[in-house]
């Protein structure tokens, strides 16, 4: 277990600290994340993980980006597929929205958000993935409107919004607050009829 964590030479490989630092969160939480308890996860010392990624924030930040990585070849082989428009933009919101309150990528979300005032490479990080997200879905809603799938409508404008719309609801998922509550399901039911009404049917 900790001894297959390390590479030959001794060192835990960087990924394998961001997957457990992702599986940790989603176990116990953001706040019981300590260098110590992470190390101690990975068979190796704090210091150790602090050698590859300098701070606890950044150590965070890049456990988001590596989650990221992962839904972006999703969200890239969803817009790739043979299927209607309306089929993509509804799979588009089940990857956007959070799996339930412990999911880790949006717990790290959560977090980094209210870090992103007082730090200038935190806010230029989230400022890309998030484009990254309103890039795609404004290219899916723009070739379903191509297709007549969707109505003529203001593309950005309307990703912006759903996107808000989306980053609301998975707050709430996620920190288990009044409707729709901790349970995904609705959520992704008020995003559906949320989209409905932003983008409509042609």
């Amino acid at each position: 277990m900790a001894g297959a964590a390390r590479r030959r030479d001794g060192h835990v490989a960087q990924e394998r600290m961001l997957e457990e630092a992702m599986a940790a969160i989603a176990e116990n939480g953001l706040a019981a994340l300590t260098m110590s308890a992470l190390a101690e996860r990975l068979g190796t010392s704090g210091g150790h993980i602090l050698y590859y990624f300098g701070s606890k924030d950044l150590l965070l930040l890049a456990a988001l980006r590596w989650s990221e990585a992962a839904l972006t070849e999703e969200r890239h082989a969803l817009l790739g597929r043979r299927i209607t428009a309306e089929r993509k933009l509804d799979r588009f919101l089940e990857l956007y929205l959070p799996r339930g309150p412990r999911d880790p990528r949006w717990t790290l979300w959560i977090e980094l958000w209210a870090r992103t005032a007082a730090n200038d490479a935190l806010r230029a990080a989230q400022e890309e993935m998030d484009l990254a997200w309103q890039q795609d879905l404004e290219g899916l809603l723009a070739k379903g409107v191509a297709q007549g799938r969707f109505p003529d409508l203001d593309v950005p404008a309307r990703a912006s919004e759903l996107l808000a719309l989306l980053d609301g609801l998975s707050t709430r998922v996620v920190l288990g607050q009044g409707t729709p509550g901790p349970d995904p399901r609705p959520a992704l039911e008020v995003a559906r009829a949320a989209a409905d009404r932003l983008i409509g049917h042609a």
